[in-house]
């Protein structure tokens, strides 16, 4: 009898675990093609990052230096006005960048109100590889990058953003433009042939900021967060309301409970719809990977799009679903 029982409850428990393996497989079945190696990375000019960074995954590289070669192609364009030194200025005509980047230990490192140096992102890696800090930020950070070999560039801004700088001066009015003027972030997320994760995210900020400002783009967990038993996100948008939710963390967390990338960043979005601002006049969208390649993306409004690049799909720009 006692051999029947543990039968009887054995078979019940494998019929529950089975009953969680479909439900489960339900929740993470997405638009993502689930290979790797696979890089996805926010707003058109992802396009271009995205081809650096799958020179290195499709050949075997490591997903960091995928993602840190990716968004050296966007910070390198000077025509970009949200991402590197060609950035739109702050309210007192500085250039300040701010970037993050993880990798599939844990390791991270970040820069924020850095002037001068054409590549952030290279910054924050030498942060988190030469130094026991996650963070350095302003003079600091401009004298570690000067110590280590970094070139200080001699402008202060390029010529059109000093001319849309003068002319936004007239009447100095804050009013960012949805979807253009505080798309300003290139995010960047990879999964390596080896099944590691990494991720990027650099910036020159929202256009005509206070002098001093600082948004989600180099803070870990809100712009960018990498777990590698679970997956990686990545935000743009008006970075105040990612850093209230922990936006990429949160995200991240979703998947680990079993939600699928673009229902993750979904839930992420609505939560940031609740916010006591008015987040009708903003645009934040979210970015994912999960560890087996599935990928998916939210955003609160229409108009965010994001690039992939896998075997499957060769550098496709997509439309993310919105809230509204």
């Amino acid at each position: 009898m006692a051999t029947r029982r543990s039968f009887i409850k054995w078979s019940a428990m494998s019929a529950a675990m089975v009953s969680i393996s479909k439900s489960y497989a339900k929740k993470v079945s997405v638009e993502g093609s689930g290979s790797k190696p696979i890089v996805i990375s926010t707003w058109k000019h992802g396009i271009d990052a995205n081809v650096d960074a799958w020179k290195i995954l499709s050949t075997g590289g490591k997903a960091l230096d995928a993602v840190e070669k990716g968004v050296m192609n966007t910070e390198s364009d000077l025509g970009n006005r949200s991402v590197g030194l060609g950035g739109l200025p702050d309210r007192d005509g500085h250039v300040t960048l701010d970037a993050c980047i993880m990798d599939d230990k844990g390791n991270c490192g970040s820069v924020c109100f850095l002037e001068h140096i054409k590549h952030p992102i290279s910054v924050a890696r030498m942060v988190m590889e030469k130094t026991p800090h996650v963070m350095l930020a302003g003079e600091g950070a401009l004298k570690f990058a000067l110590d280590n070999g970094f070139t200080k560039e001699k402008f202060d801004r390029t010529p059109e953003a000093d001319k849309a700088w003068k002319e936004w001066l007239k009447k100095s009015e804050y009013k960012p433009v949805i979807n253009f003027e505080n798309h300003d972030t290139i995010g960047m997320i990879a999964l390596d042939a080896a099944g590691n994760l990494s991720g990027s995210c650099t910036t020159s900020g929202l256009a005509y900021k206070m002098h001093g400002r600082v948004g989600d783009s180099p803070i870990i967990g809100a712009g960018l967060f990498v777990d590698n038993e679970v997956g990686a996100a990545a935000a743009t948008g008006t970075g105040e309301e990612v850093i209230r939710i922990a936006g990429s963390h949160t995200v991240v967390e979703m998947m680990r409970e079993g939600h699928s990338p673009e229902e993750a960043c979904r839930i992420a979005v609505e939560r940031i719809s609740k916010s006591p601002k008015n987040v009708r006049e903003m645009q934040i969208g979210f970015l994912a990977i999960n560890k087996h390649g599935e990928f998916g993306a939210f955003a609160l409004q229409k108009g965010f799009n994001y690039a992939v690049y896998s075997n499957e799909i060769k550098n496709e720009l997509k439309d993310s679903k919105n809230l509204w």
